[in-house]
């Protein structure tokens, strides 16, 4: 069975996509990563995929109509064949018209339990309004931020001395986990459209 071609979003680091691209060496992994883009030509996951022999593509998006910026990420992607995109850290806004391109075949994964604490600065959010758990949530994108049909969630426990970058860590733990096996789900319960 051929497996289905994924684009991975990202800006930074680029450690989800590398947990996106491990679990997808397992020999019983329904999805492949074709491409990885960035919206910043410096992010180190660019380099990692690089030395991986994965397909880069990178934009900065300064100085660009978002539009536009989104319209070439949208070719690059197309240009690789991918059939579904994963944001692994992809630090943009993206326009309705992407977004509405890649419906029900774009996946996010979102530092909480959505669908508290959408946007930024989560950890703290989570720590400061006493909450027991923290988490990350993986979810279908749609038009609005950090909102769509959640695909999978894992709580992490809050401990009384945390601080958000404590937090952050173990939810990354969870992150790499919980990234790969709701992708692996989402591709074989759906057939993309084109």
């Amino acid at each position: 069975m051929a497996k289905a071609r994924v684009a991975v979003l990202i800006s930074g680091s680029g450690t989800n996509m590398a947990a996106l691209l491990y679990a997808s060496r397992a020999n019983d992994c329904p999805y492949e990563i074709v491409l990885v883009a960035a919206n910043d030509p410096d992010a180190k996951g660019l380099r990692l995929a690089q030395a991986e022999g994965v397909e880069t593509f990178a934009l900065s998006h300064k100085g660009m109509k978002r539009a536009e910026h989104d319209a070439a990420m949208d070719a690059a992607i197309r240009a690789a064949g991918a059939e579904w995109v994963a944001l692994a850290g992809y630090m943009r806004i993206l326009t309705g018209q992407f977004v509405a391109k890649w419906e029900g075949r774009m996946v996010n994964i979102h530092p909480s339990l959505l669908p508290k604490y959408t946007g930024l600065h989560t950890h703290e959010r989570a720590i400061e309004a006493g909450d027991s758990h923290g988490g990350v949530t993986v979810h279908l994108v749609t038009a609005e931020l950090d909102d769509g049909p959640i695909l999978g969630q894992t709580q992490v426990a809050i401990m009384p001395d945390d601080t958000a970058d404590r937090l952050a860590a173990r939810v990354l733990i969870a992150e790499h986990q919980l990234y790969s096996r709701c992708l692996a789900r989402l591709v074989t319960q759906a057939t993309p459209g084109a």
